[in-house]
C-alpha cells in the first residue's frame, strides 16, 4: 500500500489536505493511536476491499505519537508499505489568525494561549518535520491552492505544480517581511541616495540602476548570488515547497533593493522560472 501521514502544526490545512485525497481514492483516517496502527494496517491488507491508498492524520493530539513516530514508521516500511510524510506548516501570524476567525482553543496546551500553544508544538514536531518527504507552506494558499499542491504531490509529475517565487525588496528601517523565507541584505553596495542628482530617484529610473549595478561589488555579488538560488531553487522543489519568498532589503527600499531586484526578476524570468515582483517600500524609502 502506499500510506500518507498527513502531520503538522494545527490550523495549517491538515483538514483540506484529506479531503482532497478522499476524492482522490484514499481511505483516510484522523487521529489514529498510534498502538494501533500496526492492526489497523493488518485490517486493510485483509480486507476484502482492494484498498491501496491509505492517509493518516497523525499529529499534536496524540502525545504517543510525537514520542513513538519513528518506530511506527519504520514498522510500516519493514512491512513493504510506501510511506511519505507531509508535514503541514505556516507561519505564526497566519495561524494564531486563523485560530482567531475560528475561535477554537489550541490543542497543543490545555488552557494555555493560541501563541503559547503553536510555540510548544513547533518544539515538540521540530524532528517529525525534518524527516518529512515534503514540507507544505500553507501561508499564502487558499483552498483550492492547497488541495491543488496536495494532488500535485501524489500523482508525482503528473500533477505537480510549478514552484512560484515571490521576490520583493523592501526597506529594512520598516521591519522585516514576516513572510520572508530568504533574506538578503544589500546594504553594503554603494548608495545612490549620497548622489544628490539620484536621491529623488528609485531603483526603477534607468539612471539609479545603472548607478547599483555597475558597481564592481554588485557584479561580484549578482553573480553570487544567482548561483546560489540556482542551487537551491530545484531542491524546495523536490521539496514540495509551492511558495518562496524572496526578500532583498537596503536600508530604506527605495534605490539598490529595488534594482537588485528588478535585475533578479528578469535574469529568473528570461529562465523560466515562475516568479512574481513587488516593492514594499519604494514609496517612503529612503536609501
Amino acid at each position: 500500500m502506499r500510506i500518507v501521514i498527513i502531520t503538522g502544526l494545527s490550523g495549517s490545512g491538515k483538514s483540506t489536505a484529506v479531503k482532497a485525497l478522499e476524492d482522490e481514492g484514499f481511505f483516510c483516517l484522523d487521529n489514529l493511536p498510534v498502538s494501533l496502527v500496526s492492526t489497523f494496517i493488518e485490517l486493510v491488507e485483509h480486507s476484502r476491499e482492494d484498498i491501496k491508498d491509505v492517509a493518516l492524520v497523525m499529529d499534536i493530539r496524540s502525545r504517543d505519537f510525537i514520542k513513538g513516530y519513528d518506530q511506527v514508521f519504520q514498522a510500516i516500511a519493514s512491512a513493504g508499505h510506501s510511506v511519505k510524510i507531509f508535514y503541514f506548516d505556516a507561519t505564526d501570524e497566519v495561524l494564531i489568525r486563523r485560530f482567531s476567525e475560528t475561535r477554537r482553543r489550541h490543542p497543543a496546551l490545555e488552557g494555555a494561549s493560541v501563541p503559547e500553544g503553536i510555540r510548544f508544538e513547533r518544539d515538540q514536531l521540530a524532528g517529525l518535520r525534518r524527516i518529512a518527504t515534503a514540507i507544505i507552506d500553507t501561508s499564502e494558499m487558499n483552498v483550492h491552492r492547497l488541495k491543488e499542491v496536495v494532488i500535485g504531490l501524489v500523482k508525482g509529475g503528473e500533477g505537480a505544480l510549478e514552484m512560484q517565487v515571490n521576490l520583493q525588496s523592501f526597506g529594512f528601517r520598516y521591519g522585516l517581511p514576516l513572510e520572508s523565507d530568504l533574506v538578503m541584505d544589500v546594504r553594503f553596495l554603494p548608495n545612490p541616495y549620497f548622489v544628490a542628482e539620484l536621491r529623488p530617484y528609485s531603483g526603477l529610473e534607468p539612471g539609479v540602476r545603472d548607478y547599483v549595478l555597475k558597481q564592481k561589488e554588485t557584479e561580484v555579488f549578482l553573480e553570487r548570488f544567482r548561483d546560489m538560488l540556482e542551487f537551491l531553487l530545484p531542491g524546495y522543489r523536490r521539496e514540495g515547497k509551492s511558495y518562496l519568498s524572496v526578500s532583498i532589503g537596503c536600508t530604506g527600499g527605495r534605490h539598490r533593493s529595488v534594482a537588485i531586484a528588478e535585475e533578479l526578476y528578469h535574469y529568473f524570468r528570461q529562465r523560466n522560472v515562475n516568479i512574481k515582483i513587488s516593492h514594499r517600500d519604494i514609496e517612503k524609502g529612503l536609501g
